[in-house]
This record gives C-alpha cells, sequence and structure tokens, in this order.
C-alpha cells in the first residue's frame, strides 16, 4: 500500500525571510513586504502565491496588490510604514533596507507586495 501526501503541493514563490519580518508576517502584522524588482519580482502579480521561508519554517501567503516605485524613499512615501514593520520608524526601515539591499540593487527600483496569510506557519518537511 503506498501512502499519498496528506496535503497537496501548492504552487507558490518562494522567498527567503529574516526571522524578525518572518515572524510579523505569520502573526498578520507585516502586511507589505517590500524588494527591489528584479527579475523574478516581476513575475508576481496579484493574486500570486509566496512561501515565505524562514529556519526551518514557512507560511503561504497570497498576493493581494503590487505597487512600483523607483526607490525605497518613494515608495515610504506611499506606503503605510507599519504594513512594512509595525516595530520600526520610516528612518530605522530605510536604514535596515540598505544593510540588505546595496544601491546598485535599489536602482533596479522597488516593489511593495500586498500579502495576506493563506495558510499558518508550518515546519518545512524533510
Amino acid at each position: 500500500m503506498t501512502t499519498r501526501p496528506t496535503e497537496p503541493l501548492v504552487r507558490a514563490h518562494e522567498m527567503g525571510i529574516y526571522k524578525r519580518y518572518f515572524d510579523l508576517i505569520a502573526a498578520g502584522r507585516k502586511t507589505t513586504e517590500i524588494r527591489v524588482n528584479d527579475s523574478s519580482r516581476k513575475k508576481i502579480k496579484e493574486g500570486s502565491l509566496i512561501r515565505f521561508r524562514c529556519q526551518g519554517d514557512d507560511v503561504l501567503t497570497r498576493v493581494t496588490r503590487i505597487a512600483r516605485y523607483s526607490d525605497f524613499d518613494e515608495m515610504f512615501d506611499h506606503e503605510e510604514v507599519a504594513s512594512v514593520n509595525p516595530l520600526a520608524t520610516r528612518e530605522d526601515q530605510l536604514a535596515n533596507i540598505r544593510q540588505i539591499y546595496p544601491p546598485e540593487r535599489e536602482a533596479l527600483g522597488v516593489v511593495a507586495i500586498g500579502i495576506e496569510l493563506v495558510d499558518p506557519p508550518r515546519p518545512i518537511s524533510q
């Protein structure tokens, strides 16, 4: 007798994320994910699924909206700061983001991705 998986594999974009941001997404407190607008982000559309992975856990989200900007400053002129990180000011977030993305990456443009939880976080199957 063969065993079938209990859950179907859901096709989703995969993104690694730092623990502090993963926890905010998993708690439903982070509703906007920001990334540089590289080639893989250009494939993400409203309604797409994104699976965020961190330290052996994952959480599945659905894209509710996409907004593109020239840089992080412009993005924060239009996006609610607390939706990106409810625990940090705009200035702190800009400093943190620019530690992750150097100027040449930011020059690609910025995408703000509205997200909502689809599934609660769970350990990644080995």
